[in-house]
């Protein structure tokens, strides 16, 4: 079984796209994805880019996914330190790179940004691979 790491990017792209995961595949996220989630989802709404019944399936969708959400002491402390490293203005990323070293075998973000930022701190994979 492999393991990733996915974000709210992921998880609204898969989502969207009522994607099947392949069984052989676990996935990890930290707790604070489903405030994200819902936070995104909320924006959309409001700014008239989803209706609040295409958000509510999307969320639905996410909440049954086989998706271990973990939140412990141990990954706050590493994503505290992994922020301080790179030198980031929050650990809300941090967590999900720290979930990584910490229990998954690679991260799954569609943010260039991040994927640049932890690349060589992390092993990356692209999503195609849940399929």
């Amino acid at each position: 079984m492999t393991r990733y790491v996915i974000g709210p990017d992921v998880a609204l792209r898969l989502a969207g796209d009522e994607a099947v995961i392949a069984a052989e595949h676990q996935l990890l996220a930290p707790t604070l994805l489903r405030s994200q989630m819902l936070s995104a989802l909320y924006k959309a709404v409001r700014d008239g880019e989803l209706t609040k019944k295409e958000a509510g399936r999307r969320l639905n969708y996410v909440r049954a996914l086989r998706l271990r959400l973990l939140g412990d002491r141990v990954l706050q402390s590493v994503a505290w330190k992994i922020a301080d490293q790179l030198g980031w203005a929050d650990t809300l990323d941090a967590e999900y790179v720290a979930l990584t070293q910490l229990q998954a075998d690679a991260l799954i973000t569609l943010d260039e940004e991040l994927s640049r930022a932890v690349k060589g701190v992390v092993p990356l994979a692209p999503i195609e691979v849940l399929f």
